[in-house]
């Protein structure tokens, strides 16, 4: 009789086993245990005019990120690096005024990605020409990607990108040789869309890269804009600059 339960013991595993050996035959084992969130808890800073008429949209950036598993504060273009202290990436929104964002951001030791034109200079990602080394095109839908195996490609094809619902201003910069270039506008190969820097790379002014850096292309209202391929490059911008790429 114990030999008997024994057997019946293992013929019960064995069903449960095949179950389990289905699921994921299926497709299904990844239901059982949800997947971790991109953003696995890290920890992101938000540079943002909090009293600005664009903070509604910043918001929605903010959201957005939460919603991709980041612990995202949302700080005044006022404050100083020192609110970065613990941050696995500093996020500055083009709704900040460039004049009242303090110049030691340049030399902070923590990833950042921004889509402030104006600030890429200051950043030392560029060069001090506004309209010749950085501006912002008035109105675009599409980019032009020449890096598609790059991480920030978000895995999309090589060459025409629709990225906006409809026209909307792009920023742009022309970055230093240091400087791997993901996209440009379109029809305007001298005019890089997404570009980033490894830290350690050499931007502008021969000044080195103290952590990883991103430009991409956005404007103060153009982040609910971004159609789905957008999107796509959003996230992938921000989790290479996370280093979760």
């Amino acid at each position: 009789m114990k030999k008997q339960h024994t057997l019946g013991g293992m013929g019960r595993l064995s069903r449960r086993t095949a179950a389990a050996f289905f699921l994921l035959a299926c497709g299904l084992g990844a239901s059982v245990h949800a997947a971790a969130p991109a953003g696995q808890g890290r920890k992101v800073v938000l540079l943002v005019q909090r009293d600005g008429p664009n903070l509604p949209v910043d918001e929605k950036v903010r959201a957005h990120l939460e919603s991709r598993g980041f612990a995202v504060t949302l700080e005044d273009q006022s404050a100083a690096p020192s609110v970065a202290a613990g941050a696995d990436l500093v996020v500055i929104s083009s709704t900040v005024a460039a004049k009242d964002v303090s110049a030691a951001w340049r030399q902070l030791p923590v990833p950042l990605l921004t889509w402030e034109n104006d600030l890429l200079d200051d950043l030392a990602m560029t060069g001090k020409r506004h309209d010749v080394d950085f501006g912002e095109a008035a109105k675009e839908r599409y980019l032009w990607l020449v890096n598609a195996p790059h991480p920030m490609a978000a895995g999309l094809p090589a060459g025409v990108a629709n990225v906006y619902v409809k026209q909307a201003g792009m920023s742009w910069g022309r970055p230093g040789l240091g400087a791997t270039t993901i996209a440009t506008l379109y029809g305007q190969p001298e005019k890089a869309a997404i570009f980033g820097y490894e830290k350690g790379a050499t931007m502008d002014y021969e000044s080195l890269a103290p952590a990883r850096r991103v430009m991409f292309f956005l404007g103060n209202e153009t982040f609910t804009n971004l159609s789905p391929a957008g999107r796509l490059l959003f996230d992938a911008a921000v989790d290479w600059a996370a280093g979760l790429r």
